[in-house]
């Protein structure tokens, strides 16, 4: 991690940098019977990110329709660990493969990623969350 990586870290613990769940599919026994034949049951597991920083966003056209949205911001560097120690082959295909961030005990979906870079490398990822209304965010 480079010196983009450092300050991003820094600056997200500054920033009141907490710890969220993200919420992961367990991968499936190949030499587990039940797997076999159909009878597993799927199972997912709380894999803790941080350092980030969450902040609501309310968006709509009119009060009926305003739906939750969030952003996470996110440290490469907390993400770079997660994919290596579960072998995701991206940072993308870990966030695709969530079933959403845990915050506070409300499940929020992953709807959008995005990334910050320097000097090619890869500082800070920003999620974008949709919780199922307003009152779950």
């Amino acid at each position: 991690m480079g010196a983009p990586g450092r300050m991003a870290d820094a600056l997200l613990r500054s920033l009141g940098g907490r710890t969220v769940l993200l919420h992961i599919p367990v991968p499936a026994v190949p030499g587990d019977l039940g797997e076999q034949v159909g009878l597993g049951s799927p199972g997912f597991q709380d894999v803790a990110l941080g350092p980030v920083v969450f902040r609501r966003v309310l968006v709509g056209t009119g009060d009926a329709t305003k739906a939750a949205k969030a952003e996470l911001l996110v440290s490469a560097s907390a993400v770079a660990a997660i994919v290596g120690s579960l072998a995701y082959q991206s940072a993308e295909v870990l966030f695709a493969s969530a079933a959403g961030v845990l915050v506070d005990g409300v499940l929020l979906q992953v709807v959008s990623v995005s990334q910050a870079e320097a000097f090619g490398a890869v500082y800070l990822y920003r999620l974008g969350l949709m919780g199922a209304n307003a009152a779950a965010v």
